[in-house]
């Protein structure tokens, strides 16, 4: 993001549609409830710090996990 301020000059801007609009807030909030939880869990592992192998997912089973959610959600190919 940029340090500099959003223009002040509404001629500047143009205004969203209600629907777009509330479609980027939707967006918001769902990256501001991600990054929540992930401050959360950064603040877990500096308060008690990193978890024993044995209480953690490998990442091999993560990555097969969400490639089996994203295939289940394209169209089938005929």
């Amino acid at each position: 993001m940029s340090d500099q301020p959003a223009p002040s000059d509404a001629a500047v801007r143009q205004p969203l549609e209600p629907a777009t609009a509330d479609a980027v807030r939707a967006v918001a909030a769902q990256t501001l409830a991600r990054a929540d939880q992930f401050a959360a869990v950064l603040e877990d592992i500096a308060t008690n710090g990193l978890p024993s192998p044995e209480h953690c997912t490998p990442w091999e089973k993560l990555r097969e996990a969400h490639l089996a959610r994203l295939t289940g959600q394209r169209p089938a190919v005929a």
